[in-house]
């Protein structure tokens, strides 16, 4: 790469040894550097966009807190045992290997300097002529931030694992458990969120007790788990067109989980949930509780409404112009589940993989037609479908006017989730897994793994399993399998 950072390092320091300052690199005459733009986040939106200026004439670095792309859309089956880590994610590096105009960084944006056009990471500053932030979006508790360590939420690999820890440590705990009372709180699961994510969840869970582990206890019987889905939403799967709802939501019935809606969540502990009703509060016993209810955008937009002045909107989302820019600030763009960005008809796009990775292409090819000297235009979304899974033949689509469920939808939601996956191993590995998982029911990654947990989640193994002792953090990891009652 040819960029003013994509030089040997030495010649972007100034005598001083820092980064070069804004005076400095003004004084740089426009033939001996390329527009340089720094991509923020290496999502869906943030990787749409860097594989949309692959062959321009301009410098690209992508800054990511992970070294990774998340698939996120499967990050459920991760935290349920069904897949690992490596099946879902990719090396940034390796998916952006053959782009030489670009290079990935390591680390986390702590600050901007939108006057100076520069990125401020932990060790260094970076320079831009166009930004883009990517950063995606964390779980929402609601102003409930003590929640978080009694209700994990799934947003990435960290959380996956911590899930999946909770899930398979509560049926080692029940198997041990000789009170019958404390051995129902085991067996009970609480999913917090009644969208795709809360019933995927919900159905997986299902799946697992009455499937994955029929057999492997001695003690207790897996399938007599209590499952719940709690929502202050009429329905599951509200965003769905009413008959799919219902359809979802009597495939739930059918895999044993029960669902809760119209409640809101008052107080969640270590032993249980407590919901207001219409009918007044309820408890609910349960050792493990799931969040899946409601995200939040990452912390750069508070950032931006600080540097920028920026509009944020519900769920701390960024309002942008029709092109996806920030009003005022042209050069810097906010897209994907960051972005507050509307349709023709005035509807705020959902936060959804398809909206973030069409937003990214959109701005890339709108930076290289600034750079040719044209106007562009704005972000049109093309909505090419919704689909929801709940487990094993079941699932909802809606692609276009044609609606699906059942059957038909659950081979559509498989086909399309392994085209997006990124890299023909990875989807060559998911589809070797989901067969053998569809033949065998068996999940083979259902690991408790102790090591890189956090304190509160090494209490919980502790609590549970005895899997943790002091020389976990020193050691490898210690994993155990549910496979053995």
């Amino acid at each position: 790469m040819t960029g003013v950072w994509g030089r040997n390092k030495a010649a972007d320091l100034s005598p001083a040894g820092r980064p070069p300052s804004v005076e400095e690199a003004d004084g740089e005459a426009a033939a001996n550097r390329r527009h340089r733009i720094v991509i923020v986040g290496g999502g869906f939106g943030g990787l749409s966009a860097a594989k949309a200026l692959r062959h321009e004439p301009v410098d690209v670095t992508l800054i990511d807190r992970h070294n990774y792309h998340l698939f996120q859309p499967l990050l459920y089956q991760v935290a349920t045992g069904g897949l690992s880590p490596g099946d879902v994610a990719s090396p940034l590096r390796w998916i952006l290997r053959r782009q030489a105009n670009t290079q990935v960084l390591l680390g986390e944006v702590i600050d901007l300097d939108v006057n100076s056009r520069e990125v401020i990471l932990m060790d260094r500053r970076i320079r831009y002529d166009t930004l883009i932030l990517a950063a995606g979006a964390g779980n929402s508790y609601f102003g409930h931030a003590a929640w978080r360590a009694l209700a994990p939420g799934l947003k990435d690999l960290e959380d996956a694992g911590e899930v999946r820890n909770r899930i398979f440590c509560a049926f080692e705990a029940a198997e041990k458990e000789v009170d019958e009372n404390a051995r129902r709180e085991w067996l009970s699961f609480v999913v917090v969120g009644a969208g795709p994510t809360g019933v995927e969840l919900a159905g997986a869970l299902a799946e697992i007790a009455r499937d994955t582990l029929r057999g492997h206890f001695r003690t207790i019987e897996p399938g007599e788990a209590s499952i719940q889905l709690v929502d202050l939403a009429p329905a599951v799967l509200p965003a769905f067109p009413r008959d799919l709802s219902g359809k979802a939501e009597a495939a739930l019935v059918e895999l044993g989980v029960r669902s809760r809606l119209g409640v809101a969540v008052k107080a969640i502990d270590e032993r249980g949930v407590v919901v207001r009703s219409s009918l007044g509060d309820v408890r609910i016993p349960a050792r493990t509780v799931l969040w899946a209810a409601g995200i939040e955008a990452s912390p750069l937009g508070r950032l931006l409404e600080q540097r920028a002045g920026a509009e944020l909107a519900r769920g701390g989302r960024v309002v942008v112009a029709p092109d996806c820019s920030l009003p005022g600030r042209r050069e810097i763009f906010v897209i994907g589940d960051m972005a507050a960005c509307r349709d023709a008809g005035g509807n705020q796009l959902p936060g959804l993989a398809p909206v973030a990775m069409q937003q990214g292409h959109h701005v890339g090819r709108l930076i290289a037609g600034r750079l040719r000297g044209e106007a562009g235009g704005p972000f049109r979304y093309v909505d090419k479908g919704t689909l929801a899974t709940i487990g094993r033949n079941r699932a909802v689509a809606v692609l276009g006017k044609l609606r699906l469920s059942g059957f038909a939808a659950w081979i559509t939601w498989l086909f399309v989730h392994l085209l997006y996956l990124v890299g023909f191993q990875n989807r060559v590995l998911v589809l070797i897994q989901w067969g053998f998982h569809y033949v065998t029911y068996n999940r083979k990654a259902r690991l408790i793994v102790a090591a890189g947990s956090t304190a509160a989640a090494k209490q919980r193994l502790q609590e549970c399993c005895g899997a943790v002792d002091q020389a976990a953090d020193s050691g490898p990891a210690r994993a155990r399998s549910t496979t053995s009652g």
